[in-house]
């Protein structure tokens, strides 16, 4: 018994205990685990710092500033992406389309018997442009002669240019069209008549050729339209072609401003960054005036980034409308010209004791500013770089309380405009491809293949099984000479950007529009102008190749940065 070890005396180490003691081994160790683990989650959630998220996107920036898709245009940091872009694009949106039945039944039900044939007609005098015949004639040649979009609305005729034509305009979409967006166009019909009384369509103008019937009077009911299906939210949608009214808005009294709230973001560093930098920032100050329900002052002068200038240099002095239509969001969001704003501020403040509340720091969130009652909050930004982004404002606790309101963010309708007009002179019928060569195609480090591959030999060969020969193929491409493209010519119908100057030359009608926005001064067609037009020419062909999606087997962002983009 002496001999005996005192740890066999406890029973502790018997045969059948063995099961018991390795199970509270076990359990010993789990838990440590559990605490061990519980202790590094909490120091690294009190530590940690989100990295720049323009830079690293959170979810919310991935969504809406890059695709993940692998469409190149979607996710190119020269292209960005606007309210309409994200809208629904299904027929129950746009309401019923008009066919020629529909025509000849409200043709039936609006005109008496048609005038007998046989009777000698005046042919002399001029055409009678408000005869619903003539009316009905010129809709029904429409409809045949343009097969490829789908008819919402025609206005009423009116006098043309002489006594042989009209002008009629009407509404419509691309049949195939994936933009959640209405479309105008007004075109000049030349009228031939007959001495028996009956009228034919001789000629049908270019786009926008009919100019007397752009602008509907207010209050003038459409000639014919269907009751849409859904008339508020076909009412919400963008009419590209529509007159374009992007005056600055006024303060109607001083009455007015005084009682108004307002907030203004001064400095920081986002001028002159990139477009998607430039939006996700104001977006954020846009937000958070809506937010608080205040007015936001905003800067309509903004800097184009280097990345879009023929001089390579930063350019300031370009006017916000140029590129986004202000229209829009004057009409569904209180904002004010600061230029305008602080001419009143000046006039009034001190004669009406207005006050204004100053914050320098951005991580003062918006919920903190809820209850000040002064006029005039006034957010200041420093000069250390990321900081001094807008959009840190809208990080951290903000990000869940405050919306980015892209719905009120659309782009310009004069340069959609433009995009309009150069897929009708395609008859909305046309493939396309996007091919990217440039310093791309010459860095064979990160891009080994891309030079190889979107060679003239290499697009025939890669185009023949997915574009019938013969079609209308639009080409956009950052390839400075056109005439590389040249052997394609034999298989296609080739069409590029600068086929199409005259739509923003000195005798167009964007010239003439951004001129005079713009005091008198001429309007440069600058770079980011020509890649959105481009991409969304692009983006309405029936038929899209892109460069490294279709053409080539190199990754977009360089070489083993494939997977990374698709994540």
């Amino acid at each position: 018994m002496l001999g005996r070890s005192a740890f066999s005396r406890t029973g502790t180490f018997r045969p059948e205990n063995l099961g018991q003691n390795a199970m509270a081994m076990i359990g010993n160790v789990c838990f440590s685990i559990f605490v061990v683990g519980v202790l590094v989650f909490t120091i690294m959630a009190a530590t940690y710092e989100p990295e720049d998220p323009l830079f690293h996107p959170s979810t919310k920036i991935t969504t809406f500033l890059t695709s993940k898709s692998n469409a190149t245009f979607k996710s190119d940091n020269t292209v960005v992406r606007t309210g309409e872009d994200f809208m629904a694009a299904n027929e129950t949106v746009f309401g019923s389309i008009i066919n020629s039945t529909d025509v000849d039944n409200f043709a039936s039900a609006e005109s008496g018997d048609a005038a007998p044939t046989g009777i000698r007609c005046d042919v002399s005098g001029p055409v009678d442009c408000k005869d619903p015949e003539v009316f009905h004639l010129m809709m029904r040649a429409t409809i045949e002669k343009f097969q490829d979009i789908h008819f919402y609305r025609f206005g009423k005729p009116v006098r043309g240019s002489n006594d042989s034509n009209c002008d009629m305009a009407w509404r419509f979409r691309p049949k195939e069209g994936k933009a959640a967006a209405f479309y105008k166009d007004y075109r000049r019909f030349e009228i031939d008549r007959y001495e028996n009384c009956t009228l034919s369509v001789a000629s049908i103008g270019e786009y926008h050729t009919g100019i007397n019937a752009r602008k509907r009077k207010k209050h003038q009911k459409a000639g014919l339209e269907k009751t849409p299906g859904n008339s508020g939210q076909a009412n919400a949608l963008p009419v590209v072609g529509e007159v374009v009214n992007d005056s600055l808005p006024v303060v109607e009294s001083e009455s007015s401003f005084s009682h108004g709230k307002y907030l203004i973001y001064e400095g920081g560093g986002d001028r002159c960054k990139s477009m998607n930098h430039y939006l996700w920032s104001f977006l954020c100050a846009l937000g958070e005036a809506q937010y608080l329900n205040r007015t936001l002052v905003m800067d309509l002068s903004i800097c184009l980034s280097s990345i879009y200038t023929t001089s390579k240099q930063d350019e300031e002095g370009k006017d916000f409308r140029f590129y986004f239509d202000f229209e829009h969001l004057k009409e569904a969001a209180s904002v004010l010209d600061k230029k305008q704003f602080w001419e009143d501020w000046n006039k009034w403040q001190q004669k009406d004791g207005l006050n204004l509340h100053l914050v320098e720091d951005f991580r003062v969130t918006p919920m903190k500013l809820m209850d000040v009652k002064d006029a005039l909050i006034m957010r200041k930004f420093g000069l250390v770089e990321p900081d001094n982004y807008w959009y840190r404002v809208c990080e951290g606790e903000t990000e869940s309380v405050i919306q980015r309101p892209w719905h009120l963010l659309w782009k310009s309708r004069r340069l959609m405009d433009i995009v309009s007009a150069i897929s009708s002179k395609l008859n909305w019928d046309y493939d396309s491809v996007h091919v990217v060569r440039g310093e791309k195609a010459r860095n064979k480090e990160l891009w080994p293949n891309l030079d190889a591959h979107t060679s003239p030999d290499a697009l025939l060969s890669t185009l023949r099984d997915k574009i019938d020969e013969g079609r209308n193929l639009y080409i956009a491409t950052n390839e400075p000479d056109t005439s590389f493209f040249d052997p394609l010519k034999d298989k296609y119908t080739t069409h590029f950007l600068d086929d199409y100057k005259d739509l923003w030359d000195e005798n167009s009608e964007w010239y003439s529009e951004t001129t005079k926005l713009n005091s008198g001064i001429p309007v440069e067609f600058d770079g980011y102008m020509r890649v959105s037009i481009d991409t969304e020419v692009f983006l309405r062909g029936k038929k899209q190749l892109e460069t490294f999606n279709d053409l080539t087997s190199d990754c977009k962002d360089g070489i083993s940065t494939c997977n990374v983009a698709a994540n």
